[in-house]
Order: C-alpha cells, then structure tokens, then sequence
C-alpha cells in the first residue's frame, strides 16, 4: 500500500444526481468542462487532475510539465496535496501556462501529521503554490499522526506508523472551519471519511463538508457513502477514479466503450460524471489528459443510459485497488472498524 499514492482517490438514480451545468460558448471542447455547485455555492470543475507522484523521484521531477500539459490541455481543476511534494511544481505551471488564477480550481490538503498545526500547515501549502488563496482545502485523513517537523510520515521504532492519541478529526475539523474566516479558501472539506465518520463529525461541525474525497471506482461503486453524502449536501470527489487495469479491462467496461465509440477510461469517467461524482483521473500523458476532458463533455460522450449507468454501478465488489489495509489489517495504523471500513 503506497499511502502517498491512496491520500491523494446499490441502486443509483441518475436522476436524482446533481446535474453538470455546461457553458453555452464553445469555442473548442476544452473551453467547456461541466461543474457541479458545492454547499457554499462554490462551483466545481467534474473532472480534474490528481496531482500524487507516488515516490517516483523522477515523476515528482517532471510534475511541472504534466502539470503544464494539463492547463493546456483544458484541465481546470488540479488536485493536490501537502504530502505529493507537487505544490511547487503547480505554483511553476500555473506562472508558465498563462491561464488567469480565478479560471483554475486548485484543491490542496492537510496532511495526517499536521492535524495539530492546520494553520501553520495551510500557509506552508500557500506558500508553496505561491498563492494568496486556494479553492478547496481537505482534510487527507481522518485520524492524526504523530508531528515531526520535516516528516510526512513518522514512524514507531518498529516502523509502524505513529498515531496520535490527539486531537480527533472533530477537533481538526474546528480548526479547518475557522480558516473560512482568513478569506484564504473558499471551500472545505475531507478525505477518506467513511458514513460512520462523516455521522460522527456532523454532530459537532458548524460547517458541513462541502466535498468528500474517497476511493471509488466501478468495483468500489461506494453507493451508500455516495448516496448518503448527496443527503447532507455533500459532493462526492473519486481518487483512483478508474481503478486502474483490472477496471478498465473489465468486459462490460469494454462492452460499453464499443457501444459509445470511446475508450474504457472515458466511459468509466462518464460513469462518475452520470452519478454527479467528481473524478480527478492522474495522467501525465497530454494525449490521455485531453481523452479525460472529452470524456465530460456530451459532445463528445453521449450521455450514459441508465441502464448502462446501472450496468457499470452492479460490477461493484467492494474492492480497493489503492487504499487497502496493510498485512496487519490496518491501514496507515487504524482499524477498518475505526475507519467505518
């Protein structure tokens, strides 16, 4: 399990989705991307770009120009994080592409050993992106870590990961909330938090999150956590958004990219879209980049029929391809049954 990589990603009406809203001038198809309106009346880009490195030195090296190539492409929503090693990169291809600050959406995130210091870990993130605010600000992971300064992941001598006993994600929450008051972001919300823990940290929040982001992809449809988000006005975000080869070469995926005439990645980023999920597909190649902008874009993907959309949403197993448990059970030193898993 590559914790860098995963901090990043029943039946279900398609008419009850949040719907995307298109811009009426087309100039080019890259110039339109559908958005859906989070709880605060912020509006958000349906597909972006996932900006994790993984430990790839070399990836991390070249993050500016996919990053680049993705602004260029037609990407206006690149999601980040403290812990990627990638908001300086962005900071650069933002300066290079000559698109203006206010038309990209830039999500970043609180690492799992800041939740003691969110305001001093927030303003390293703008720093670091060389901004004076950014659009959406999550926390990564419910429960904390322990805080070494210069490490993202500290560990116990026997190389377990080292969890703090404090504060609760409640508490961590209060701290995000009062950065709405800075003027320095303009949305806020979480990362990997399941039913049980979005109910636990409702009964306290003065601010409902206004997006969730979680792995979910056709074999980790997610249904329940998706449905029961749209209940509390809660916008649904997909890391690993494909589910990488084991998804894609599914035969029904397969199946349905015939139907429709696209590739197996458009039709499963059109699933997301049919569910009113945002996806931030991770691709540094400019080609697939722009496939991923076309496959949001009626024009260029018919809309899924429902039944199609149900079709995909049945190959669900329950099967996580990124955020899976360690040998020991746990994942990044927390139980499934702390993490409502």
């Amino acid at each position: 399990m590559d914790i860098v990589m995963c901090l990043n990603q029943a039946n279900y009406s398609v008419l009850s989705s949040p719907q995307p809203v298109y811009r009426t001038t087309l100039s080019h198809y890259m110039s339109s991307i559908p958005t859906y309106t989070l709880n605060n009346g912020v509006k958000i880009p349906a597909i972006g770009l996932g900006g994790a490195a993984g430990r790839d030195e070399k990836e991390k090296a070249h993050a500016g120009e996919w990053f680049l190539t993705a602004l260029q492409s037609g990407y206006r929503h690149i999601d980040v994080a403290h812990i990627y090693g990638t908001e300086e990169a962005l900071r650069k291809a933002i300066r290079e592409s000559g698109v203006p600050r206010e038309e990209i959406f830039i999500t970043t995130k609180l690492p799992p050993s800041h939740h003691t210091r969110v305001a001093e870990s927030f303003q390293e993130s703008l720093d670091n992106l060389g901004l004076n605010y950014v659009d959406l600000y999550l926390i990564h992971f419910p429960f904390a870590l322990a805080y070494e300064k210069g490490v993202n992941f500290p560990t116990n001598p026997d190389g377990t990961p080292k969890v703090a006993d404090s504060p609760t994600f409640a508490e961590t929450w209060a701290d995000v909330e009062k950065l709405l008051d800075t003027g320095k972001v303009r949305a806020i919300g979480v990362s990997n938090f399941s039913v049980k823990n979005l109910e636990i940290l409702l009964r306290s929040a003065n601010v409902v999150p206004a997006v969730n982001q979680v792995e979910l992809h056709p074999y980790l449809a997610q249904s329940g956590l998706v449905e029961y988000s749209k209940s509390k006005g809660i916008v649904t975000t997909a890391y690993t958004p494909t589910g990488y080869q084991a998804v894609l070469s599914d035969p029904t995926i397969a199946e349905l990219a015939g139907k429709y005439g696209v590739s197996p990645a458009q039709i499963v980023l059109a699933w997301h879209v049919a569910r009113g999920v945002v996806a931030v597909p991770k691709s540094s190649n400019k080609e697939r980049q722009k496939q991923n902008i076309a496959a949001s874009l009626p024009i260029f993907l018919p809309t899924l029929e429902p039944s199609d959309v149900a079709r995909i949403s049945s190959l669900d197993k329950g099967e996580r391809v990124c955020s899976k448990p360690d040998t020991d059970g746990k994942f990044f030193g927390i139980t499934k049954e702390q993490l409502g898993w």
